[in-house]
């Protein structure tokens, strides 16, 4: 269970995020991911609630300044959108042409497997 200084206790503010890669792999450093995580936010904001003010796609990691519409949950939102983005990076990367690809999946396996909390 993850410590309880992330959880989001007001749902109806706006919040700083961030969130990395395992391990600080740099997945974002090839524009087919970065797109990626582009179309969720977009869909997120058109479909789940989102509230954008600002966004930082860095090659490891994403900030945010976030918050929820009224009705909706920006936990849940974050839940959503991490789970389905991951996938489709996962698929991506094993799928496309990527140099990388072993060594990348290993990590997140590895990670998968042991670090949850």
């Amino acid at each position: 269970m993850p410590s309880s200084q992330y959880f989001i206790r007001n749902q109806e503010g706006a919040y700083f995020l961030t969130m990395t890669v395992v391990d600080w792999v740099d997945v974002f450093s090839r524009p087919a991911y970065r797109y990626i995580v582009v179309d969720s936010l977009r869909y997120c904001q058109q479909h789940k609630g989102l509230l954008l003010c600002g966004w930082c796609l860095m090659s490891n990691h994403l900030h945010l300044l976030a918050a929820a519409a009224d009705g909706h949950k920006l936990s849940d939102i974050l839940r959503d959108m991490k789970k389905h983005t991951s996938k489709q990076l996962v698929k991506a990367i094993q799928e496309g042409p990527e140099s990388r690809r072993d060594w990348m999946l290993q990590r997140f396996a590895y990670a998968g497997k042991y670090q949850r909390m």
